[in-house]
């Protein structure tokens, strides 16, 4: 006779169901809720995100440097002076070669225009100069017409790199404090917390920390994997600006997709314009390899590795943040992702059972030997 279904057991499951779908869209709703407040607090929330991004960076030195006997504010100061005199140095040491062949890329980009002139006149496209003109001077013409969205975008560029240049000064000022007054911020806020969140909200944050720092390291190692590789690839090739090249290639791995793209774009346009239509190609080739392999294999196994999360993991977090929030987005999804992992498997802790040792009784009686046996030895 076949089973049939019992009401009782039926009715309770959708009860249950029913109870734990209210409970998830109620934990949707605060979700939901938490991201619009972070949303408005972003103008003050992103240049904190910078700050402390920039403090792990920075740390070590400045904890050696206390560790030392060093004042804390005369730590600080030191480190936030030296971290600038890089950042300068780094700018200096791609703006001033790029300066001193100024003329020859100036020269070489000429030549380039007039090469892919002399290309488009001939077949299989026969444009000719009068069509060329032409083009030229429609382009001009809606140029003119666009006038007023060009000023409205000027201005939103603008506008979009002095909030840049807010949030960077910001930045510094929160990672000289950090530095300064970081250690003592857990037990400051130990203090003022209530309870049981007196315990649990520092430990988070002291793990959190050491997870941001590990994507910090991580990232840097990929970025100067990156600029060695390119590097070596331009060096082999001769084109010049190889170590400008690099150095770029280094700094724009701290910024995912774009700065791949902008530093790729660039040595590409500087190998086309000094050695030629094939060793572009060759250097956009190099570029796309070593691309590939850091976006598939060093960065997922690198980040896996220092934060504790699956290389497969890492993809999709950086898929849906940049669908989500665009640069931004993928440059924070991974350590988003780590320090949701980080509240995870600490609530896992608080919330699983303590493993259960037998007890006494339950522990088997020992087996008494056969009286043939070497332990009963016959009389």
């Amino acid at each position: 006779m076949p089973a049939t279904l019992s009401s009782t057991k039926t009715a309770a499951a959708l009860r249950r169901s029913a109870r734990v779908s209210v409970e998830l869209l109620l934990v949707l709703v605060a979700a939901m809720a938490a991201l619009w407040i972070l949303g408005r607090m972003w103008s003050v929330l992103w240049p904190l995100i910078v700050g402390l991004l920039l403090t792990t960076l920075t740390w070590p030195l400045a904890h050696f440097l206390r560790r030392r006997g060093w004042p804390p504010a005369l730590a600080a100061s030191v480190v936030t002076v030296l971290f600038l005199l890089a950042a300068a140095g780094i700018v200096a040491l791609i703006a001033v070669p790029v300066a001193s062949e100024s003329g020859e890329l100036t020269d070489g980009v000429t030549e380039g225009i007039e090469k892919l002139r002399q290309w488009a006149a001939g077949p299989p496209l026969n444009i000719g100069d009068a069509q060329i003109s032409g083009g030229v001077d429609s382009a001009t013409a809606q140029i003119k017409d666009s006038v007023g969205s060009m000023v409205t975008t000027l201005f939103t560029g603008v506008s979009t790199v002095l909030n840049g240049v807010v949030t960077a000064i910001l930045a510094l000022f929160l990672m000289f404090f950090f530095l300064k007054d970081g250690p003592r911020f857990l037990p400051w806020l130990a203090r003022q917390l209530p309870g049981r969140l007196a315990t649990d909200i520092p430990i988070v944050a002291a793990r959190s920390w050491d997870t941001l720092g590990a994507f910090v390291r991580s990232q840097a190692f990929v970025g100067m994997l990156d600029a060695i590789f390119i590097g070596l690839g331009l060096w082999i090739l001769s084109v010049p600006l190889v170590l400008p090249l690099a150095v770029l290639t280094f700094v724009s791995a701290f910024v995912p997709i774009v700065g791949a793209l902008f530093a790729g774009l660039v040595a590409v346009l500087i190998a086309l314009v000094s050695n030629g239509l094939t060793d572009a190609l060759i250097v956009l080739v190099i570029i796309v390899v070593v691309q590939q392999l850091e976006g598939n294999v060093f960065q997922p196994i690198i980040q896996s590795r220092g934060l504790g999360l699956h290389a497969g993991v890492i993809l999709l977090a950086v898929t849906l943040g940049a669908n989500l929030a665009g640069v931004v987005g993928s440059l924070l999804a991974v350590p988003v992702a780590a320090l949701i992992a980080v509240v995870w498997n600490y609530l896992r802790e608080q919330l699983s059972d303590p493993p259960q040792e037998p007890a006494a009784d339950d522990t088997p009686p020992a087996s008494t030997p056969p009286p043939n046996s070497p332990s009963h030895p016959q009389p």
